[in-house]
């Protein structure tokens, strides 16, 4: 597979990634263990988690498969802090507690370092600087090699990343930012995309297929077994269920057909080969749907098919987003 550098960075990662979300909650050791190994044998190198997911138990999960299944140094392991389960504040990026998570990380992770440590949301009760100062921290004592945020807006991540610029060789300049992109959310690219590339910093892409409506699996239906029939997950797939979302999936379809390909083949290179993307994360259910997504290596997509599905989910930019040379 593929190796791009992540941002202004000397960081490569493998040009999709492998999403954990559902490790250790509905993703069992077997079927985890199955896709750690199909993803590494096809030469995938970036491992994304973090300590929310399954309650902490994504990462001991990969843990324990990483020291019985795959070499470490062969690994890009990237988790994230800073979502905490307290319903009266759901983001914490204090020092205190991100520091404190990181080292119950590494705990999990049964490592002395990540590659990649991320903020896993902004936290508007915490100074940006104090949040910053807990990746140069990480950093500077070894427990990570990288750092990187999540979910930031575009003056947010704007923000940031000029403030760690701004002292140069005494902060650590974010690697890379995570952020939902694809067919049917490309809200990205007014303002987060834009000050991504200007500022050096790589994209990584959650969600990638829609939330599993590009693979054209709902295009009659919510079909029983499926994350929008499932009662976890249902209101996190309705949203890509409309009218609009259906042109896109069937401009897909009609793209797989043309290119003896499938859906989620095509979308996912859509994303993947997208200005300031490094890569796509990809969750799955197992290694044979896994396998499905990791097929996509060997394909790119012609211009005129490119061109296509950008004229066909064209997101509506208004004020002040358009393009102002058309006013």
């Amino acid at each position: 597979m593929e190796q791009r550098h992540l941002g202004r960075t000397g960081l490569r990662v493998s040009r999709i990634g492998l999403g954990t979300l559902t490790w250790g909650r509905d993703t069992g050791e077997h079927d985890a263990a199955d896709q750690l190994k199909t993803f590494w044998s096809a030469g995938g190198t970036l491992v994304d988690t973090a300590d929310v997911y399954g309650g902490g138990e994504a990462e001991y999960l990969l843990g324990q498969l990483v020291e019985r299944l795959v070499p470490r140094h062969e690994l890009v392991i990237a988790t994230k802090a800073g979502s905490v389960p307290d319903p009266h504040r759901r983001v914490d990026g204090s020092r205190g507690h991100l520091l404190a998570a990181l080292d119950a990380s590494l705990a999990r992770l049964g490592t002395d370092h990540v590659d990649l440590w991320q903020v896993h949301a902004f936290d508007p009760d915490t100074p940006l600087e104090e949040t910053l100062q807990a990746l140069d921290i990480a950093v500077s004592s070894g427990r990570a090699r990288y750092a990187g945020v999540c979910g930031f807006c575009g003056w947010q991540l704007a923000k940031a990343a000029t403030w760690q610029l701004a002292a140069n060789g005494t902060r650590t300049r974010l690697a890379g930012t995570q952020m939902e992109y694809s067919l049917l959310q490309r809200g990205v690219e007014r303002e987060v995309l834009p000050a991504a590339v200007d500022l050096g910093v790589g994209l990584l892409a959650s969600s990638p297929l829609g939330r599993g409506v590009l693979t054209g699996k709902y295009r009659r239906g919510v079909p029983e077994g499926s994350r929008g029939g499932s009662e976890r997950f249902a209101a996190f797939v309705e949203p890509y269920l409309d009218d609009a979302a259906a042109r896109v999936v069937d401009a897909v379809a009609t793209a797989a057909d043309g290119l003896a390909a499938t859906p989620l083949q095509v979308a996912l290179a859509w994303v993947r080969d997208r200005p300031g993307v490094t890569a796509p994360i990809v969750g799955a259910r197992d290694a044979r749907q896994l396998a499905a997504a990791l097929s996509v290596e060997a394909l790119s997509l012609p211009d005129e098919i490119r061109r296509a599905l950008d004229d066909v989910s064209a997101p509506v930019h208004r004020y002040p987003d358009q393009d102002w040379s058309t006013l």
